[in-house]
């Protein structure tokens, strides 16, 4: 396979994939929205959670919920468990790195929150450590996954959500966990805010 080819293919993956994962995922998409949009409306707040591309995909969902997706809005609470390099730091040499979520959870959430657990394996121990929290206090997850959902689909309640891509390939999941961010990002909006139809 020639270099143009091994590109082209990973456009057409991509596309298969969404195309997948758009007949899979409106329902549960839907879903989460209306759990966080259910927090914001009780004056709750959505903790995020991942590692490497996940921890980005936390930070960029804290962000637009925080300033603005594509609308002139109010700021929404919304914190990214995985920025404060201190607290980080200083969880994982004084405890366990499995508990750089968990820690946060348990200092930080309340019973009207949400955590946005983001693990394409599903088996992100640091992410599945911060649900145990998270249920204690009362919070609904919202799980990004892809393959099997792992062990972190496992952990889920009734209440939860997961949203898992049609994909054992990490680059087409966090690809479809973006989608899945931004469409979030706009049902929150159009819910809370009203809008013209994209």
């Amino acid at each position: 396979m020639n270099l143009e080819e091994r590109i082209s293919n990973h456009f057409t993956e991509s596309i298969e994939t969404k195309q997948r994962s758009m007949e899979e995922l409106v329902i549960p998409i839907q879903h989460a929205g209306n759990c966080i949009v259910r927090s914001l409306l009780n004056e709750g707040k959505i903790l995020s959670c991942g590692n490497g591309g996940s921890a980005g995909d936390a930070q960029h969902f804290s962000a637009e919920l925080l300033n603005r997706f594509e609308k002139e809005r109010p700021g929404l609470p919304a914190i990214a468990l995985s920025t404060d390099s201190s607290t980080l730091t200083a969880i994982a040499n004084d405890y366990n790195y499995n508990e750089i979520f968990a820690k946060q959870v348990s200092a930080l959430g309340q019973s009207n929150d949400v955590l946005l657990a983001i693990s394409t394996s599903g088996n992100s121990v640091n992410v599945i450590e911060a649900i145990k929290p998270a249920h204690d206090r009362k919070m609904s997850v919202v799980a990004l996954t892809g393959r099997d959902g792992g062990a972190l689909a496992g952990q889920l309640r009734e209440k939860d959500v997961e949203i898992r891509v049609p994909s054992d390939r990490t680059a087409r999941v966090q690809e479809v966990h973006l989608v899945v961010i931004h469409c979030l990002c706009d049902f929150i909006d159009t819910q809370l805010f009203g809008g013209d139809e994209v």
